[in-house]
């Protein structure tokens, strides 16, 4: 799985090359499918699923936002955002900003068309998930476009920040995760109408809007070892005793109990500083208790 997650995030670089006519838009898109393809079989309609397609169309549109700016592409620029209303008058906007808006259009364009361009029966399966991804896909790229914020810069005599430059700046990729991360703990079961639609399975819970995750399959059981779903269960993994999160015992080893073993670890310890300029340090062993599910 893990290999999976890093095939399925393009890297600034890859897809700065990509747009730079290094590579036609069509290759971008065939990597793009090759790196979804373990997921794909592996994972159906899962939340899992759906986080994984949110996450790549948001790398997207960070990579190209970031690009821009930094003139790596020749058919845009710095952002044209509109001037914030509420930025204080006497502050400067037009400090070259990330171009999220371009970001946004190139991977709507180029993300979503591999799943536009099959026509599948009404009511199938095969729409169901075609719907899915591309709700999935949107959640991503908004993603990144609502943590996109303003940021500024100060001039002024000995730094008395009597002026500042401002711009848009994309929020740090790790926000996006925690935020796709919480759409995906909160990610809505649908299912396909007869009029080609997705629709809720529990009509008691709110429809899901264009920022929210959807899934049509069931997640496989993680508890256990499956080739097939690519699961590799938690028999043997290390767990926190005292933790109530995903890494403590209770919850990671599925109710199997764990066992508990000895280990010796080596750490750097009794650091001192000399003049000038290294620190020079002993190394402790210490005997701790580590906790293995069964």
């Amino acid at each position: 799985m893990p290999a999976c997650v890093r095939a399925v995030l393009p890297s600034p670089e890859r897809v700065g090359s990509f747009t730079l006519g290094h590579t036609a838009v069509h290759c971008l898109l065939k990597e793009l499918r090759l790196s979804l393809i373990c997921f794909s079989h592996s994972l159906a309609g899962s939340r899992e699923t759906a986080f994984t397609y949110a996450v790549s169309a948001a790398g997207v549109v960070n990579a190209i936002s970031r690009a821009c700016r930094e003139g790596e592409l020749s058919s845009c620029g710095c952002s044209r955002t509109a001037r914030p209303k509420d930025l204080p008058r006497d502050w400067l906007w037009g400090g070259c900003g990330d171009n999220v808006e371009y970001g946004y259009r190139f991977a709507k364009e180029f993300v979503d068309a591999k799943e536009r361009e099959k026509n599948y029966v009404r009511g199938s399966e095969e729409q169901a998930r075609m719907l899915m991804n591309l709700q999935n896909n949107e959640a991503g790229r908004r993603a990144v476009y609502k943590l996109a914020d303003v940021a500024c810069k100060c001039h002024g005599v000995s730094g008395s920040c009597s002026l500042k430059t401002c711009w848009l700046q994309l929020a740090d990729f790790r926000k996006v995760g925690d935020l796709l991360k919480e759409k995906y703990d909160s990610a809505a079961a649908m299912r396909i109408s007869r009029k080609g639609k997705l629709e809720l399975v529990n009509n008691r819970f709110n429809m899901p809007t264009q920022e929210d995750l959807v899934y049509v399959d069931p997640s496989p059981d993680y508890c256990l070892r499956n080739e097939t779903t690519g699961s590799l269960g938690t028999q043997g993994r290390l767990c926190n005793k005292t933790s109530e999160g995903m890494d403590g015992c209770e919850l990671m080893c599925c109710g199997r109990g764990y066992d508990q073993f000895k280990s010796v670890q080596v750490e750097r310890c009794h650091c001192k500083f000399h003049w000038c300029c290294y620190v020079k340090c002993k190394k402790c062993t210490e005997i701790v208790d580590q906790y293995v599910c069964k």
